[in-house]
């Protein structure tokens, strides 16, 4: 990335970061700089011709700040793809806007991982940046789906974890049986086990129903129509094999006989939060072992997005934080999971034993949180400021009435610091934000309608 955008030094540091550089406030004061200037649109192709845009304003050719037009597009793109998704982006502006992307993404650009990701991997296409004028930008195609919220009749909801499978009985809104099965995907090369393994799970809970009518689940990765393109579950599958896991759930369907409907575990997270809330417009957040994220729309719909905000940039601090799987830096997951407590904890004067697993680990940074250890209080702390931030930040690209944090890093004390220092910022770095967006952990009324249920809820039968 040129290092050339002007960057703006946050009301809030981060106590154990105050290198911390927010996207938020970069965006806003180029906007802001450049409100005279010239269109920049950018469309983002996907699935079954699906177009997310995004309208914004960069300098005129000859300005003496132009060549930050260069830096402030490159990490907009870079946030539409992994937040909508996409195989081929138009870039409706300058010339020499789209040229420099083309240059980037490409096979043996400085974005080579985002060409091949989101190009073979998940679209199955060539990926490509189309340089054009404004007008010739596709128009948006959003085609949201109405998932879920279907209580009728005797269903399964499942959701598959990294270290267990969990499966639900669901009659009419209620779970009449749950179970929760250790498995280790990830260590299995054969997708026979894995079909296997799910197969048994959705038989275990058929047997507790008089039939079953539909079958809902999540999991983690980027599922397009029943199909995962890539999970983590499944990273141990050949790739001359990978077919197999791919139309697992189109033969599950098949051969069970009913619908069937599979989605990423975020969305679910969203669906359930927009369920109990009765509200749209939910924007879900899982502090985990990466950040999990998921997104109900103002129509109550679940859009064809990816919503893999742990690859998108939030911190624009040239020497930021770097992601071992992409490579770039500033990215979501090191600032909103586990892998954040871990990189700050050597900061704040902890050291984590290394010979235990990372549940552990984060427990033991949890256990000096709870009894008032002055470093661990500065990681959430640090933390809490990243949050308001980074939703300032979010809020550019999606419609927010309702944020719900969750997941293993805001147990106990964790969870009211990171809402404390989200609402901090936005009240004041963005009062108009934080005036319309209700940030919030889950409460009871949210915890009733679980996982499996949301999920249970996903197809419709007639």
């Amino acid at each position: 990335m040129p290092k050339t955008i002007q960057l703006i030094t946050p009301k809030f540091a981060p106590p154990l970061e105050p290198e911390f550089r927010p996207a938020a406030l970069a965006n806003r004061a180029f906007r802001a700089a450049a409100a005279a200037g010239v269109p920049l649109i950018i469309g983002v192709e996907r699935a079954r011709g699906e177009v997310s845009r995004f309208e914004t304003v960069v300098f005129p050719a000859g300005h003496s700040r132009e060549l930050e037009n260069l830096a402030y597009a490159e990490r907009i793109v870079k946030f539409l793809l992994w937040a909508k998704g996409g195989f081929k982006v138009y870039v409706g502006g300058p010339r020499n806007i789209g040229e420099y992307l083309q240059k980037l993404y490409a096979p043996d650009g400085e974005r080579k991982f985002d060409y091949a990701f989101m190009g073979e991997q998940v679209y199955e296409q060539v990926f490509s940046i189309v340089s054009c004028d404004p007008q010739a930008v596709p128009a948006a195609q959003e085609s949201g789906k109405a998932l879920g919220r279907h209580l009728n009749g005797c269903r399964i909801g499942f959701d598959l974890g990294a270290s267990d499978r969990k499966v639900s009985a669901v009659i009419d809104g209620e779970a009449v049986y749950s179970e929760e099965v250790v498995w280790e995907p990830r260590k299995h090369s054969d997708p026979a086990y894995h079909y296997n393994e799910v197969l048994t799970a959705l038989k275990t809970a058929a047997e507790k129903m008089p039939h079953v009518d539909a079958i809902g689940g999540s999991s983690a990765g980027i599922y397009i129509d029943n199909r995962p393109m890539v999970a983590s579950l499944f990273r141990n599958i050949p790739r001359e094999n990978y077919g197999q896991i791919t139309n697992m759930f189109l033969r599950l369907q098949k051969e069970l006989g009913v619908p069937l409907e599979v989605i990423n575990d975020g969305d679910v997270t969203a669906l359930a939060g927009s369920m109990s809330l009765e509200d749209t417009g939910i924007l879900g957040i899982a502090l985990g072992s990466s950040e999990a994220t998921g997104y109900v729309d103002m129509n109550g719909h679940i859009l064809g997005w990816l919503n893999e905000l742990a690859f998108a940039p939030v911190d624009y601090n040239p020497t930021a934080a770097i992601d071992e799987w992409s490579g770039d830096i500033g990215c979501g997951s090191q600032y909103f999971s586990q892998q954040c407590v871990f990189r700050l904890a050597p900061r704040a004067g902890i050291d984590i034993p290394t010979d235990i697993t990372d549940a552990e680990k984060l427990k033991f940074v949890q256990e000096k949180l709870e009894a008032g250890h002055t470093g661990a209080l500065k990681v959430w702390e640090s933390m809490g400021i990243y949050l308001g931030y980074g939703l300032a930040h979010y809020a550019e690209f999606y419609d927010i009435k309702h944020v719900l944090i969750l997941g293993r890093c805001t147990s106990g004390r964790g969870g009211e610091m990171l809402l404390e220092g989200a609402q901090k910022v936005l009240a004041a770095e963005f009062p108009e934000l934080a005036a319309r967006i209700h940030v919030q952990l889950p409460d009871e009324k949210s915890r009733r309608v679980g996982q499996s249920i949301a999920a249970a809820s996903l197809p419709a039968f007639s």
